[in-house]
């Protein structure tokens, strides 16, 4: 297999092999350690398949924190030509909109530290979290629809959040397009007492305290001060979004057969756009991403009252605004710059984040003249960070930037190579308040299984894809 060639201290190119029927070749944005990780699995030739694929636009993308997934590249990008192109079910991945947030406070440590054995004990019970957790909340069939159809604004009248929480989000809480009635009975079923819960693997509710501020001017436009304590919440579609996938890959590949097309990885089955089949996936994975918003909004709302009840204030009185709510896995009809015109794109980003930068009209005009947040959770224990986009990343990566650390071993790997009693030793070493449903499993998460966040960061801004803003260190650490 090809490896890749240098083009940059930040960038490294895949030519186009038209031989082996790739439509495009592959870039990655990375330092040279970073590169020599992402070389070791099957990413690349996870990325070469991904660019067979018909109509693709520019370059398969590759994010610094790129590593194998199912058949696409977790931490890869990919745009289609919007009339002539497709969408691929297994390019935006299960978790559909498996999304990060940050909810700022005006603590300081001083403040919190006293009493985080007891706020962490009160948020891991009001956020169920671990595999197959429930809450059930008394939402009916009829609700899910709602929340489908209509978004946070829905499960805002229902008493859960805040109104201009929306305001902060990615589509301002609600993805136009939704239709419930493409997605299967069984996904609803699934969905129906998941609303409100964190799940297992990566997700997290995470109690931080901004530990450096890197980039002044961005910070203060974003509300973010050195000291101060912030929230980061990570989780997704949960068990709705898991079966809208898999059901559409069922339908795509329907649609390939009867056409007589094989694929050389059948996990990046596609249909066309503007075909029936496009056309449900993509209103079923819009109700997946409005699920996934308001199941953020339900847990952010336990998160508040958890501090309520722990320093016997409001939320408002402890300044728990929203910073932003970002988004990956997910495919988004959006018009950039490719080839020198201006098109029509549906961009894949799996495992990627958009990455905005300053004057974008889909930026909250809050943050307009700063670029859109960026928010990078680091593993378990280690930093994390965030950052702003950049004017560069609209030309250079269809406005997308890295979603995380990015693996560098399997969750089985890291459960055989280190023991649990370890992995908890680092934590209280740290003096990290952890809560977690399965102490057996908390080493598929430890920080060894991922690659070093800091080296990830400093990939994505000398590739000026993203500029750091701030540094954040765990406090406290609630999983499942």
């Amino acid at each position: 297999m090809t490896g890749f060639k240098k083009v940059t201290d930040f960038a490294w190119e895949v030519a186009r092999d038209k031989e082996s029927g790739m439509n495009a070749p592959i870039r990655l944005y990375a330092n040279e350690a970073i590169k020599d990780m992402v070389e070791r699995d099957r990413t690349l030739g996870q990325a070469m398949n991904a660019a067979k694929l018909p109509s693709i636009v520019g370059p398969m993308l590759l994010m610094p924190d790129a590593h194998e997934g199912y058949s696409f590249p977790i931490g890869g990008v990919a745009a289609f030509d919007a009339d002539k192109g497709i969408v691929s079910p297994g390019a935006v991945g299960y978790d559909i909109n498996c999304s990060v947030r940050v909810i700022k406070t005006d603590l300081t440590e001083k403040d919190l530290r006293p009493k985080l054995p007891e706020l962490m004990d009160r948020m891991f019970k009001n956020v169920p979290s671990g595999v197959g957790s429930k809450n059930n909340l008394g939402f009916t069939i009829k609700d899910l629809d709602r929340i489908a159809a209509e978004g946070v604004d829905y499960i805002v009248r229902k008493g859960f959040g805040m109104m201009e929480d929306a305001e902060l989000m990615e589509e301002k809480g609600c993805m136009a397009g939704a239709d419930p009635a493409k997605v299967s009975d069984f996904a609803k079923k699934r969905g129906m007492q998941q609303l409100g819960t964190m799940g297992a693997g990566n997700h997290f509710a995470e109690v931080q305290k901004i530990d450096k501020i890197l980039d002044r001017g961005i910070a203060k436009a974003y509300g973010l001060e050195e000291g101060n304590v912030v929230i980061m919440l990570h989780s997704g579609s949960r068990g709705y979004g898991h079966q809208v996938c898999s059901d559409y890959l069922r339908v795509c590949s329907d649609w390939q057969r009867k056409r007589g097309i094989k694929m050389s990885d059948p996990g990046l089955v596609y249909a066309e756009t503007g075909s029936k089949e496009a056309d449900d996936y993509l209103a079923a994975m819009r109700a997946a991403v409005n699920f996934a918003f308001c199941n953020h909004e339900i847990m952010t709302h336990f998160i508040r009252k958890s501090f309520e009840e722990t320093f016997h204030k409001s939320a408002d009185a402890l300044g728990m605004d929203l910073l932003y709510h970002l988004s990956h896995n997910i495919v988004k009809l959006e018009e950039h710059n490719a080839d020198g015109k201006r098109v029509k794109v549906y961009v894949h980003r799996k495992g990627a984040t958009r990455a905005f930068g300053p004057g974008s009209r889909d930026v909250p005009s809050v943050y307009r003249n700063a670029g859109q947040p960026v928010l990078i959770p680091g593993s378990m224990g280690t930093a994390s960070y965030i950052l702003a986009g950049r004017k560069e990343s609209m030309t250079e990566t269809f406005g997308s930037s890295c979603h995380g650390a990015g693996r560098v071993m399997s969750r089985h790997q890291a459960l055989r190579d280190f023991t649990s009693e370890k992995t908890l030793g680092i934590m209280e070493s740290k003096n990290i308040q952890l809560r977690v449903r399965s102490k057996k499993l908390v080493s598929e998460e430890a920080e060894w299984a991922y690659k070093d966040v800091d080296e990830v960061v400093k990939s994505i801004e000398g590739a000026k894809i993203s500029t750091a803003v701030a540094r954040l260190v765990p406090m406290g650490v609630a999983k499942g």
